[in-house]
């Protein structure tokens, strides 16, 4: 029998790349993968580049804000809202999935909403600890509910919740350790530590490594990440730049021993996957405030250790990652332990359980 299987979310890669990383797991199970989003978004573009029939809906945005602009587009949305439930629910009952899975974004919430209407099971997966509010929104029609962070349970529906991790892609496992030592132009005679600022790089970040090399490149060989366009001509033995790396970055993360990084939720999932100690520096509170709570949750179980952005100094950022490399093995040993480092074959499992 021909299964049918619905991945919707999206407006950001953080939504769209996990449900990616379920792909070929799904196919391999006898599903049938179809993609429901926005068009010309980002997970039009992410889902056909792995090879996924997109179908593009209508969407809306609530904004929280009381200005007369925001309060206007939010009614011209309630439209494009109505008219995405509408879309979705033509879009379903020609393709009859048996399962719609959304990772959330103002995207998922007619298609929850419209497979609600018409019988179909809802999974959803929220990767911070508190739910954005499109998943919030969608909570009371899915039937179960996974979870990134243990704390996320209690702050979801009773009896919903699952803590399954964030589903990773299967490449980022499959990194060698001496090709990224070659990609940066490194050799095996001092540690590597890896320093990312996000897709698109931090400012602050950047600025405070470049001052703390001095001290960094005694202990350590730096490989960092800037960010497209933050490029800077810094040159150094054992000193390495990258705008960004795709392809290439699971050989520098199999190279680097360590990680200074922003505390986006996919992003240290794959550290704590993958047995990476981290010295994360969350966004500050001014901010949603998600990543001060993710990094605070690694710092509770042991996975990583904090420095908060209002007290990040050049000197600082050196004493923390020497201390950080020092004590390695206490994290490694930790994330050793914890219950949702496989995030894609738990949300693979309870998927399978959900189709039967």
């Amino acid at each position: 029998m021909r299964k049918v299987i619905a991945l919707t979310g999206g407006g950001t890669a953080g939504h769209v790349v996990p449900n990616i990383a379920l792909v070929d797991a799904l196919r391999q199970a006898g599903f049938d993968v179809h993609y429901i989003g926005a068009a010309n978004s980002i997970e039009s573009e992410l889902s056909r580049d792995a090879g996924l029939t997109f179908h593009a809906i209508s969407t809306g945005k609530l904004r929280r804000s009381l200005s007369p602009a925001d309060t206007l587009k939010n009614l011209r949305d309630q439209f494009a809202f109505a008219k995405g439930i509408y879309d979705a629910r033509r879009v379903m009952a020609a393709l009859r999935p048996s399962l719609i899975f959304s990772k959330g974004g103002y995207v998922g919430v007619p298609v929850v909403l419209a497979a609600r209407c018409l019988g179909i099971k809802s999974l959803i997966h929220e990767s911070d600890i508190t739910p954005g509010l499109a998943n919030r929104l969608s909570f009371p029609f899915a039937a179960r509910i996974c979870v990134s962070f243990p704390e996320t349970l209690a702050r979801v529906p009773s009896g919903k919740g699952v803590l399954t991790g964030t589903p990773l892609r299967r490449e980022i496992f499959g990194g060698d350790r001496q090709k990224g030592l070659r990609l940066a132009g490194f050799s095996d005679t001092l540690p590597v530590l890896m320093v990312v600022g996000g897709s698109s790089g931090s400012r602050v970040i950047n600025e405070t490594v470049r001052f703390a090399l001095p001290e960094l490149l005694a202990d350590f060989q730096v490989l960092h990440m800037v960010g497209k366009g933050n490029l800077e001509k810094t040159a150094a033995p054992g000193y390495a730049q990258f705008e960004y790396l795709k392809s290439d970055l699971p050989h520098v993360l199999a190279a680097s021993d360590i990680v200074i990084s922003r505390a986006g939720a996919n992003a240290i999932q794959e550290f704590l996957a993958l047995r990476k100690p981290a010295l994360l520096i969350p966004l500050s509170k001014t901010s949603r405030g998600d990543q001060v709570q993710n990094a605070e949750s690694f710092l509770r179980h042991g996975y990583a250790n904090v420095l908060r952005e209002e007290d990040l100094t050049p000197s600082q950022l050196a004493a923390q990652a020497r201390d950080l490399y020092s004590t390695r093995q206490v994290y490694i040993e930790k994330m050793s332990r914890a219950k949702q480092s496989n995030g894609r074959d738990e949300t693979i499992k309870l998927i399978l359980s959900s189709v039967q």
